[in-house]
């Protein structure tokens, strides 16, 4: 099973981009994705970006992980 955790793109050199996810930063491969800009969200899959996000879904996403790993927490500290 794989789990889609949208990034942000903050840098892109040749054909690698630098992938924010909250604070950690990942280099992904961009070949797939075309017109690919800095600012856009993407979801990389084995080190390639493989679906670009717009910036409304990206952050229902990124809500919804939040409220998992938050319950997680909680459940944790039980």
């Amino acid at each position: 099973m794989c789990l889609a955790i949208p990034g942000k793109v903050v840098k892109i050199e040749g054909n690698v981009a630098i992938v924010d996810y909250g604070g950690i930063r990942r280099e992904a491969r961009i070949d797939f994705i075309k017109d690919l800009k800095v600012g856009d969200y993407v979801i990389v899959h084995t080190g390639f970006a493989i679906e670009k996000l717009d910036e409304k879904a990206a952050m229902k996403s990124i809500e919804a992980w939040e409220e998992i790993m938050n319950l997680e927490d909680g459940l944790l500290e039980e």
